[in-house]
């Protein structure tokens, strides 16, 4: 009455809902982990030039320069279900056209089984922190913060900030950059 194809369908479908089964539990025993860690962030530069913005009206823009130290371990966080972390710094920011302005300035991934502490002395922003007109110069409370993306093995990716956040403020005075 039951075929060979009969009889493996049923297996796999078994298998399949076992298989699935065993991950939503191994999903479930690190769901609820606290994956915030404490960060320490330091600026020691900030500087800010009004350049140029070629990429919409011709009107000179802001540009920030941020050189920081960030210390942070990372070990708390990793655990069997963990793959990789994905860090970002980010600037945040609000001005007279924008109430909220984010802006990423370095990120890193971090690989099980690679170095978990975090000891960056004189790290220079990896992206450029341009405003889109001269919000940077009459702001004076940036935060920078580190988030993490946590990548894991089953389950879903939390998006989790470090607690410790830097504020900083841009000098009053600024250079103009020379256009050619």
């Amino acid at each position: 009455m039951n075929t060979v194809l009969s009889r493996a369908n049923s297996l796999f479908a078994f298998s399949l809902s076992v298989m699935a089964a065993l991950t939503f539990g191994c999903f479930i025993t690190t769901a609820f982990k606290d994956r915030s860690v404490p960060v320490d962030i330091h600026v020691s530069k900030v500087m800010i030039k009004n350049v140029d913005d070629f990429t919409g009206p011709r009107e000179r823009s802001d540009l920030g320069f941020v050189t920081f130290d960030l210390f942070a371990n990372l070990q708390p966080i990793f655990d069997w279900n963990v793959k990789e972390l994905f860090l970002y710094l980010t600037a945040e920011y609000s001005t007279k056209s924008n109430t909220l302005n984010q802006v990423v300035l370095w990120d890193k991934i971090v690989l099980r089984g690679d170095n978990t502490k975090l000891n960056l002395k004189d790290v220079k922003s990896k992206y450029f922190f341009f405003d889109d007109g001269n919000g940077l110069r009459a702001n004076k409370n940036i935060t920078l913060t580190l988030s993490w993306n946590v990548v894991p093995n089953a389950g879903i990716l939390p998006l989790v900030m470090g607690s410790g956040h830097k504020s900083l403020a841009f000098p009053e005075t600024y250079e103009t950059a020379k256009s050619y």
